[in-house]
């Protein structure tokens, strides 16, 4: 029907999301903060002494193919799409929590960075986190199914095997099936901007599908060939290609920028993180949350079932202080870190009217190519751009 009446679809999408987030985003705030209370008092208390798969379970991934696995899972195409597209929306478009902040001033700046830093921070990987240990205590230490209708048993007992099993466990693939088409969706847009900047191909739905359709058959093919051989090895090669990508866009960029940047925003992030986690608009005639806060903790939620089964998946044998550490700090570093990388470059040229970007954002899925553009090997990084984004596009659909 989507496909059959386009238009009036979209109308209908665009109108139940305007509903839906200016009446529940409020919710959508509290909870995401109570996730990240949660994280917290199991980690740190007697709780996080408890090991996923009993007392004598030892892990079965090495602590760096652990962590590959976990950075890939948890944010993947996203990492790339909007590295470098949220900052400078931001900076061309503040967002109505400073007030009437002015924007492309350096103060614009500041606040795009401490937004997406927000964005892509501390609450994300806590809703991951405590998903993902309901499923593996339950799973692991209780010898449940490792399904969503797992982590319902202290309310439904039994009943997780009948009908109310089933329509959790239904809801838990919708929510992927949306929240991955999401992702799929930017991405495929960025490899397709990739291609025609390197190559002159097409962008249009046609180059698209063609582009899901391999890319899908590459990830079947990993999933085929197991957790251990296809998807660890996929993880791995996906973290040296980002990381060495990160590294060449530092040493090559404005790297004194970028360093002062990351360590000022860092201290911006946390110093307005709790008026943000909490901040709903209330006294604003506006929902810019819809398409922004709101939205992305949607987001994080519907990727939580897969995300969090799959850390389930490989985290046996680790303590439940050492998986929540771990599934929130780790990645929340490594993110912080790629954001000031891209982002505080891209701000760099937008700053100094430095090509493209100086302009402001017109295509959200070609602002990478536009910063990499003013780089040298620009042609290089952009085809190590596209390959990144495509080995991300497996590891999320594996």
């Amino acid at each position: 029907l989507t496909l059959m009446f386009k238009q009036d679809a979209s109308e209908i999408f665009k109108t139940a999301l305007s509903a839906i987030t200016s009446s529940t985003g409020w919710f959508m705030i509290l909870v995401s903060n109570l996730f990240i209370i949660a994280a917290l008092y199991f980690a740190l208390s007697r709780f996080g002494r408890i090991r996923i798969g009993g007392p004598d379970a030892k892990p079965e991934f090495t602590t760096p193919a652990w962590y590959a696995m976990l950075l890939s899972a948890g944010m993947g195409i996203g990492l790339m799409f909007w590295s470098v597209g949220e900052p400078m929306f931001h900076y061309s478009s503040p967002s109505p929590m400073f007030g009437d902040l002015q924007a492309q001033t350096p103060e614009a700046a500041q606040a795009a960075m401490g937004v997406t830093y927000f964005h892509w921070g501390l609450h994300p990987w806590a809703i991951y986190a405590i998903v993902g240990l309901g499923l593996a205590f339950f799973a692991y230490n209780r010898g449940l199914p490792l399904t969503i209708r797992s982590v319902f048993y202290p309310l439904l007992g039994e009943k997780i095997y009948g009908f109310w099993g089933n329509l959790i466990d239904i809801l838990s693939v919708l929510a992927t099936l949306v929240g991955l088409a999401t992702s799929l969706g930017l991405g495929v847009k960025q490899v397709n901007a990739g291609l025609n900047y390197l190559f002159d191909i097409n962008i249009s739905i046609t180059t698209q599908v063609g582009l899901i359709a391999a890319i899908t058959a590459v990830a079947t093919m990993s999933v085929m060939a197991g957790l251990d051989s296809g998807v660890k090895r996929l993880s791995q090669l996906n973290m040296i290609l980002a990381a060495l990508f990160m590294m060449f866009l530092l040493i090559v960029g404005p790297t004194i920028y970028i360093l002062g940047g990351f360590t000022q925003n860092l201290g911006y992030y946390l110093t307005i993180f709790p008026e943000l986690s909490l901040w709903t608009e209330t006294f604003r005639d506006t929902n810019w949350q819809g398409s922004w806060t709101v939205f992305y903790w949607a987001w994080w939620i519907s990727w939580s079932p897969f995300v969090g089964m799959f850390i389930a998946r490989i985290s046996k044998g680790r303590t439940v202080r050492e998986f929540l550490l771990a599934v929130i700090f780790a990645p929340l570093i490594v993110t912080v870190l790629w954001f000031s990388t891209f982002g505080e470059t891209a701000l760099f040229q937008a700053e100094n009217n430095i090509g493209e970007l100086s302009q402001g954002v017109d295509d959200v899925s070609l602002v990478l190519f536009h910063m990499l553009e003013q780089l040298p090997f620009a042609s290089l990084a952009s085809g190590l751009a596209v390959a990144l984004v495509f080995v991300f596009f497996v590891t999320s659909s594996d």
